[in-house]
């Protein structure tokens, strides 16, 4: 019988787990005084979270990267990782980062739903292509965006040229089986309704499942149960171990123009 909490738990096996979140921050924040060109605080709905930012380059952008923050649905905005588009920024992309509403206030299902219309609306500001990246609950969410079940409109779609779920969830069955659920509130019904694992990707995708190689073989697996769903359909998938990064660092190959990561996400 698997212990699924412990399955789930990434902050008892990374040394002082909890101080990432403060760094986060501080980065963040020293990214936003830089003077970068943004456009900060962008209401895409009524509801208090329902905002987003966009970076821009100096030149016209050759398109939208979007990137959707994790914190297992439960904590975290937007705000703490600005500085991720540092990457995509330099190779001439608009970078868009959203918050959402979080559990309790918010089912996983209406989550979803938020996500894709605060696509829509930056889909709307910039023109071109996009691309998707998510971090965990994020790369749930990003994955959520090319199935066919997604709330978003065929056109939009049409425009993901790439998606990156960055340690994603990709089945969200087991997660009823923890504490966190107290506050998630999963039914059944909708882990298997909001599991892409569970869901047909939309023709033509080309996703990437991006992993550290020091994560808990829960979230390696998650990479591995998407991969071995969709490659049997007209989507393009891989799976990416990245060395020895843990569910903390695997997201700091934004930052850099000429990671793996980014490269991956940019092809």
């Amino acid at each position: 019988m698997t212990d699924w909490d412990d399955a789930f738990d990434n902050a008892n096996y990374v040394p002082d787990a909890l101080g990432y979140f403060d760094l986060w921050q501080e980065r963040a924040q020293a990214f936003r005084n830089s003077g970068v060109k943004a456009e900060l605080s962008l209401p895409y709905g009524q509801k208090p979270r329902q905002e987003l930012d966009i970076f821009y380059p100096e030149a016209k952008p050759k398109g939208l990267v979007v990137f959707i923050h994790g914190g297992y649905w439960l904590r975290l905005d937007h705000r703490y990782f600005s500085d991720l588009a540092t990457g995509p920024l330099a190779h001439g992309w608009a970078v868009a980062l959203p918050s959402y509403t979080l559990a309790p206030q918010a089912r996983i299902s209406q989550m979803t739903s938020e996500i894709a219309t605060a696509v829509s609306y930056a889909a709307n500001k910039v023109d071109g292509p996009i691309r998707i990246a998510g971090h965990s609950a994020g790369g749930h969410l990003a994955a959520r965006m090319v199935c066919k079940s997604s709330p978003l409109s065929t056109a939009v779609q049409k425009r993901i040229l790439k998606t990156v779920s960055i340690s994603g969830l990709h089945d969200l069955r087991n997660l009823c089986k923890t504490k966190l659920n107290e506050t998630l509130n999963l039914t059944k019904a909708e882990a298997i309704s909001e599991s892409p694992y569970l869901d047909t990707p939309v023709a033509g995708t080309n996703i990437t499942c991006w992993v550290g190689g020091a994560e808990r073989p829960e979230f390696i697996k998650q990479s591995h149960l998407l991969h071995n769903s969709w490659q049997s359909h007209d989507a393009k998938i891989n799976v990416q171990l990245d060395g020895t990064e843990n569910h903390y660092t695997v997201i700091n190959g934004l930052k850099d123009p000429y990671s793996g990561l980014t490269k991956a996400l940019l092809d």
